[in-house]
């Protein structure tokens, strides 16, 4: 598979196979990925996998914390600004609309929409899942390097016959999470990825969000 192909049919993937995956497997799988570009070399990522009774334990934690707490818990981290503007919420709320539209979910049956926000805190049934460990004194340039570590690994996981999603929602869980692994005094969790073998036959899997046009977004000069 060449590099445009893996972007090309890269997608959040929200519905997995049962099929497990080697450890050995996703420790090549993620030595590949350290050829990802790093500011200065710093490599300021690291990585918690998780599987089986480990993995579990990460659902029954979020389970709970959830429960208690519906809204999650305080963060001077949030997933997204207060206040964001367009086109950005529209943006967002157009891929929400299509993706509930897919699985059969009105928009305003907030019910089942919750329902379904819930499986993000089972992976999508994906067998594994990752969490991105990066030291709360990394400024924004370090938080940009882990996120092209982690493109490196979706687009290397497509490679492989894998798929992924990117999962922000655990920074909803971020003092929680922080405990669970034992973590450094200065370090967090910032996202989460499920990671496994694709249910191509699950209609969430074949949305396939929108870009903005090339005008849209960029600008030729001097050419």
């Amino acid at each position: 598979m060449d590099v445009s192909t893996a972007v090309k049919q890269r997608i959040s993937t929200r519905a997995f196979l049962q099929t497990p995956l080697k450890q050995e497997d996703v420790a090549d799988w993620l030595n590949s990925a350290q050829r990802a570009p790093s500011g200065g070399n710093v490599q300021p990522w690291r990585v918690i996998a998780v599987t089986g009774d480990a993995r579990q334990a990460v659902i029954d934690l979020a389970t709970r914390t959830l429960i208690a707490n519906p809204t999650g818990e305080q963060t001077d981290r949030p997933i997204y600004p207060p206040g964001l503007g367009e086109p950005y919420m529209a943006r967002r709320r157009r891929v929400a609309a299509q993706m509930y539209e897919k699985v059969g979910i009105a928009y305003d049956d907030k019910a089942a929409r919750m329902a379904w926000m819930a499986k993000n805190f089972t992976f999508f049934g994906a067998p594994v899942g990752l969490f991105f460990v990066i030291d709360e004194s990394m400024g924004h340039g370090q938080w940009a390097h882990t996120g092209m570590f982690m493109q490196t690994l979706a687009l290397l996981a497509e490679e492989r016959g894998w798929a992924t999603c990117m999962q922000e929602c655990w920074g909803m869980l971020r003092p929680s999470l922080k405990a669970h692994f034992g973590l450094g005094k200065t370090e967090m969790v910032y996202c989460g990825m499920a990671v496994g073998y694709p249910d191509r036959d699950h209609p969430v899997n074949a949305l396939q969000s929108e870009r903005a046009t090339l005008d849209e977004f960029a600008e030729f000069r001097g050419f």
